[in-house]
């Protein structure tokens, strides 16, 4: 197998400062156009217009304001159709602009599937995505430093929230809608960045073991080149069904696989280009690997 001789702790500050922009870029992104929340958290209603091919965008769209409903979003969905969202959470008061837009479009009375839902709902969902987060967080914490030590449970910490608000950021910018599947998405990254951060942390303990005549840092640069291929090939043989739910799913398939898409290559980068490194700087720390880096740095 090809192995590569990239000089990742040689170009660190590249790496570490690349990630600074994307993540200044991301926050920026936050705190200016802020996330476009689904229904499912800040309450609403959603409208699913199967099938619906006589009318378009334009028309749709006007005969919701004529029934009363402020700025409703329509887009179309894979089939034939359109999803329409809006703020309003009565469910009396959609239910009625329903029926006032099926009978001003003439469609049938089933044209359509109403879904309504309150501001309490909301705030649950975003409680249980958040508890669900924070658990799986200090899952991880916990098992890195039983399976290795507390330095990497940290780094690798770091790269997950590297990759979480690089993906929000996108989010933010895009002005794409932030919906549960974003969440299980986000979620799922975690899995998929916390694999490969894990392979070469194993790599560069079983190298440390016999660390001998270099630095740590060397050594580290030696560990993340030899898992780099199993790293890319896990990730692009991980993204290929990612990208065809993204191009060829529907609506709801198409939020998961974005955020899955955008998370898998943040994960990637970050697990050599962010975990790594910022491990092997914290080990060079050490008294023990001072004296390497003292003796050998040259």
């Amino acid at each position: 197998m090809r192995r590569f001789n990239i000089d990742f702790m040689g170009h660190k500050w590249v790496f570490l400062g690349l990630s600074a922009v994307l993540i200044v870029v991301s926050i920026a992104g936050l705190l200016v156009r802020g996330l476009n929340l689904g229904i499912e958290f800040e309450g609403g209603t959603a409208i699913s217009f199967t099938k619906v091919t006589t009318v378009s965008i334009g028309e749709m769209r006007r005969a919701f304001v004529d029934a009363g409903i402020k700025e409703p979003g329509v887009q179309s969905i894979q089939g034939g159709g359109y999803l329409v969202r809006f703020a309003e959470s009565d469910p009396d008061i959609a239910n009625t602009a329903y029926v006032a837009v099926v009978k001003s479009l003439d469609l049938p009375d089933d044209a359509g599937d109403v879904t309504t839902i309150g501001p309490g709902w909301g705030k649950l969902i975003t409680n249980r995505a958040l508890l669900a987060a924070t658990l799986a967080i200090a899952a991880i914490l916990l098992y890195i430093s039983i399976r290795f030590d507390y330095k990497m449970s940290m780094t690798a910490v770091l790269a997950l929230v590297h990759d979480g608000i690089i993906v929000l950021g996108i989010y933010a910018w895009s002005g794409r809608e932030v919906t549960p599947s974003t969440i299980a998405a986000l979620l799922t990254i975690l899995g998929y960045s916390l694999y490969d951060t894990i392979v070469v942390f194993h790599r560069i303990k079983e190298n440390s073991q016999h660390i001998s005549k270099q630095t740590f840092s060397q050594m580290a640069n030696e560990s993340i080149n030899q898992v780099l291929v199993r790293s890319m090939n896990t990730s692009i043989t991980s993204l290929i069904p990612v990208l065809a739910l993204l191009f060829f799913g529907g609506p709801t398939l198409q939020d998961f696989a974005f955020a899955l898409s955008v998370g898998l290559i943040s994960g990637a980068y970050s697990s050599v280009g962010i975990a790594g490194i910022l491990y092997a700087m914290w080990k060079e720390t050490e008294p023990r690997y001072q004296a390497l880096k003292k003796k050998y740095a040259a």
